[in-house]
């Protein structure tokens, strides 16, 4: 298993690299978004980086921009947003990633009124990146989200996009899975029907009520049961800690939870 942390993208990603490798964790996931990472910004700064994860010995896996509309109703906007992801995964490419993780589009505005149109757009997206990814040779790991989301949110929701894009993988987000269903039930889901097809995880705890972001045991989800699972169908790949706190030291303890967990005798 490798671990990892993410930058935080208002603070210059030449320090957060020095921060995450400091904290000795084993790679960088890099959240493209801005002020301080959107893939412009990166672009004029891309030697460095790639210096900098060298001497660090850090991994690096990227994680296209998060507050875009690459199914927007509004076609301008969409094709804008489309443009920043596709630029973003060049840039990953050219930084040497070894994946990168996607965020699916949301229906909000009007398009809560029309979740079947924005389906559609968003399949047609996935297809722009899923090519895109092919093209370059790298891995394209889709993230199941949160219920406000409306797509790509419940595990019968993936049983489409793995059949219509049988090469991408899953993203499993125990924070995401969580919100609304305290029973566990949809984080189970996931483990159970696509364990073949996890390639990354994030890991991070809340109460059920939102996307908190909090250190593992804050919250109420039951990982325990959550790594016993992946533990049993053989999951031994990248996790990163999504846990955005001031306090390094919960970043720090609840890596060792969860090592701990994975290190349990079957």
């Amino acid at each position: 298993m490798r671990y990892g942390a993410m930058n935080f993208p208002v603070v210059p990603v030449l320090d957060e690299i020095d921060r995450v490798a400091g904290l000795g964790f084993d790679y960088l996931e890099l959240a493209m978004d801005p002020p301080m990472a959107h893939f412009s910004v990166l672009l004029t700064h891309r030697l460095a980086i790639t210096k900098s994860l060298q001497d660090a010995g850090l991994g690096l896996v990227c994680h296209l921009p998060t507050f875009v509309s690459a199914a927007d109703l509004t076609e301008s906007i969409r094709k804008a947003s489309q443009r920043e992801m596709l630029l973003s995964l060049d840039l990953a490419a050219e930084l040497g990633a070894e994946k990168v993780v996607l965020h699916p589009p949301m229906a909000s505005g009007m398009g809560l009124f029309v979740v079947p149109t924005v389906k559609e757009l968003a399949f047609e997206f996935f297809e722009k990146m899923v090519e895109a990814a092919a093209e370059r040779d790298m891995p394209l790991c889709l993230e199941n989200m949160m219920p406000r989301n409306i797509l790509a949110v419940e595990p019968e929701d993936f049983f489409a996009i793995f059949e219509r894009f049988p090469n991408v993988l899953l993203t499993l987000d125990s924070g995401h899975a969580h919100i609304d269903d305290r029973s566990g039930s949809r984080l189970r889901g996931f483990v159970d029907r696509f364990a073949d097809k996890i390639g990354h995880l994030h890991l991070s705890d809340n109460r059920g009520g939102g996307d908190e972001h909090l250190a593992v045991g804050q919250g109420t989800i039951d990982f325990a049961s959550l790594v016993s699972n992946l533990r049993q169908r053989g999951y031994d790949d990248t996790l990163t800690l999504e846990i955005f706190s001031e306090e390094r030291h919960e970043l720090l303890d609840s890596r060792r939870s969860v090592e701990s967990l994975f290190a349990r005798e079957r």
